[in-house]
């Protein structure tokens, strides 16, 4: 009654790899590296304008939602078109998987103010909520002058 479980927990034990070790200390094969053709094409993109969004298809017509949002988000907030540049991944695959390891985040699209990454479309969200993202658009100066104002 008992025999036939041990055998079969021996049998699997016996029938499995053996863990290695060493395996935390050597890179993975699978593991991409950014090129740096396409690190240079993306910083480029970052420092060419003050607010830098890569997202899935164009503001006029975004080919997610999330890229979506983050565009109506960025519109409600008043950023200058003038002060703003939009990268569609969607175009360029290198782009796709490079904009991912340059920021070491998972997901698009992806919002840099002043050439520094402020997260994906979960945090822009958060931060209109609770007003964080106007307070930082503002201190970069990156709003859209009001109606009456010169812009500076």
């Amino acid at each position: 009654m008992f025999a036939r479980p041990v055998f079969a927990s021996a049998f699997r034990q016996a029938t499995r790899p053996a863990p290695r070790l060493a395996s935390k200390f050597t890179p993975s094969i699978a593991a991409r590296f950014l090129s740096a053709e396409t690190r240079q094409a993306i910083d480029k993109a970052v420092a060419s304008a003050p607010v830098v969004l890569f997202m899935k298809g164009t503001p006029e017509t975004p080919q997610c939602g999330f890229s979506r949002a983050s565009i109506q988000i960025l519109g409600l907030q008043g950023v200058d078109p003038a002060k703003f540049a939009a990268f569609n991944v969607l175009e360029d695959d290198a782009l796709r998987q490079g904009i991912k390891e340059y920021s070491d985040w998972p997901t698009i699209p992806q919002l840099y103010i002043g050439k520094e990454f402020v997260g994906g479309c979960d945090i822009l969200v958060a931060m209109h909520q609770n007003g964080e993202l106007a307070k930082v658009l503002e201190e970069k100066k990156v709003l859209a002058p009001a109606e009456g104002e010169e812009s500076k």
